[in-house]
């Protein structure tokens, strides 16, 4: 039985089975599988050089730093947060037993307007957790004005910003702590892993032995901890990845390159990267005019068995548990944005068809 071809929004790159092989006979002639071993160390040592940035804790997943981050620096307050991202992000805040306070976006760079934040902050407010959505990064430089007016701490979600730089320098070095994603389906990923930033040395050994059950060595507990501890079998995979990533990159700028040349853009736009930055070509999101003509190109996209995805939607300030008040800008996005195709392996046929039909 042959199966019908199926594009996917992403597929996940998979490097060659017998470089990550070499990795496996590491661990198991060191019978060391957890624990910051060998593998988990020299991955760390491989990013901090190839990001350039000052610290780095590699995690299990790319939610707990987040929860973390909160856990350390929010202290059960307010949190003013974006209603445009994913789930994780305003879970994250209400699973810290903090409240999430929605500013809206602004409609260019889909990030969270720095110019309503001001607005939002009560005596209540102890941070701002922001996205970088789609790699793209807010106003880092306004939002630190804030934070320091009002001492506030500031938490950036860059999940989708691996290699991303603002200023020339790396993304993640901006704000008090940044975290990020190692998910499969991110363009360098560990299988399921993430990543969490901070310059201030101090507060990285803070969140080193917090990450660890609030150990710092066999019985010395120096505080509350939780297990986001990533095994050498996900940091092997990551230093197989590694390898490949400027070949990532350069075949993920192709496919962006060529939806932008080939696309018609009477009826949908492009986000706007937020000028002084270099971007990842993590996703191709549009934007329709409607709602109506999304449903339209999806359905028959859906019939050729082409599968974008509606990132984000719905607007976070919408979901029943979090009941946050109007979001306009946010909520129209969400309902009128399609992520197309996107990874490594796209032939130009397919992505020709992608083209011929969204443009039909």
């Amino acid at each position: 039985m042959i199966l019908e071809k199926r594009i996917n929004v992403t597929k996940v790159f998979l490097p060659p089975l017998t470089e990550y092989n070499e990795y496996l006979e590491i661990i198991w002639r060191n019978q060391w599988l957890t624990n910051r071993g060998e593998l988990v160390l020299k991955l760390e040592k491989k990013l901090k050089e190839y990001l350039n940035i000052s610290n780095i804790l590699i995690t299990n997943n790319g939610t707990i730093p987040l929860q973390m981050a909160l856990k350390i620096m929010a202290k059960g307050g307010e949190v003013i947060t974006t209603p445009f991202s994913f789930i994780a992000t305003t879970s994250a805040i209400v699973w810290e037993n903090c409240t999430p306070v929605f500013v809206d976006i602004d409609p260019d760079h889909l990030t969270i307007d720095e110019n309503k934040i001001e607005k939002a902050i009560t005596e209540k407010t102890t941070a701002i957790l922001a996205t970088h959505v789609f790699g793209n990064p807010c106003n880092v430089k306004v939002i630190e004005k804030i934070a320091k007016k009002y001492q506030l701490k500031v938490i950036y979600d860059a999940a989708h910003c691996f290699g991303v730089e603002y200023d020339n320098k790396s993304v993640f070095e901006f704000g008090d702590i940044s975290t990020c994603s190692f998910h499969a389906t991110k363009l360098f990923h560990t299988g399921e892993g993430g990543a969490i930033f901070c310059k201030d040395s101090e507060l990285m050994e803070k969140l080193v032995f917090s990450h660890n059950f609030g150990y710092t060595g066999n019985y010395d507990l120096c505080g509350v901890g939780i297990n986001a501890k990533i095994s050498e079998l996900q940091a092997a995979m990551g230093l197989s990845v590694l390898n490949y990533i400027d070949f990532i990159n350069a075949e993920r700028k192709k496919i962006v390159d060529f939806y932008n040349k080939s696309l018609d853009f009477s009826e949908f736009k492009v986000f706007k990267i937020r000028e002084s930055t270099k971007w990842n070509y993590s996703y191709y999101p549009v934007i329709f005019n409607s709602e109506d003509i999304l449903l339209k190109v999806q359905k028959k996209l859906f019939e050729h068995n082409i599968v974008p995805r509606r990132y984000f939607y719905p607007s976070l300030n919408t979901i029943h548990y979090l009941k946050g008040s109007k979001m306009p800008i946010s909520e129209s996005i969400s309902e009128r944005i399609l992520c197309l195709p996107l990874y490594v392996g796209l032939e130009i046929a397919d992505l020709q068809n992608i083209v011929n039909i969204i443009n039909k």
